[in-house]
């Protein structure tokens, strides 16, 4: 992971040190509309709620990727943000891993 170009989405950040990293400050939505016009590499969010709902929301996020393990919580952060919008997913591809996750994959349902 450390040889990938990363980019890091923070309104609280004012630099990044990690190596191959670059730091967005504002307008998340345009930044990653500019960076699916070009081609390549798939892009991937790895655990940010805000940001996810950011994206959800200008129609910008084409497939989840839901790790679940076998543990429940009596709290915490919800997964996505409340919202007053529908989104249908169809299942693509439920992968089992050890011991006792799976990794579920959903894409947007056509209507």
């Amino acid at each position: 992971m450390n040889n990938i170009d990363e980019i890091v989405f923070s309104k609280t950040l004012e630099k990044s040190d990690w190596s191959n990293t670059r730091l967005v400050r504002e307008r998340a939505a345009d930044e990653v509309s500019k960076l699916k016009q070009q081609l390549g590499k798939d892009l991937f969010i790895f655990g940010s709620a805000e940001l996810c709902s950011v994206l959800m929301k200008s129609g910008l996020i084409d497939e989840y990727r839901l790790a679940l393990g076998p543990m429940l919580l009596g709290n915490g952060n919800p997964l996505f943000k409340s919202s007053p919008e529908r989104h249908l997913l169809k299942l693509v591809e439920p992968r089992p891993l050890q011991p006792g996750c799976v990794i579920l994959r959903y894409q947007h349902e056509k209507r």
